[in-house]
């Protein structure tokens, strides 16, 4: 199934790094973006959207992670 599918080619690209980075940092910052994606990064997310999906997955659970630290940071601290 993924005999096809060459490592190297993953990220190869700017387009794909970009897409990746917005998705991951969407998911990872809690509060709106004080201005929209202009229309040059918005093709690159079109184009390459399965590493904006990737990126923004990867980013929730970065997120996921960050709470449950800081969770666990102030239950060590006030108890």
């Amino acid at each position: 199934m993924f005999k096809d599918i060459n490592p190297r080619d993953l990220f190869s690209t700017p387009g794909e790094r970009h897409a990746f980075l917005i998705g991951y940092f969407e998911s990872t910052c809690p509060w709106p973006a004080a201005r929209p994606i202009c229309k040059k990064s918005s093709a690159e997310i079109a184009g390459e959207y399965h590493y904006y999906v990737a990126g923004r997955a990867l980013g929730f659970i970065a997120l996921l992670f960050i709470f449950f630290g800081l969770a666990c940071l102030i239950k060590e601290v006030l108890l």
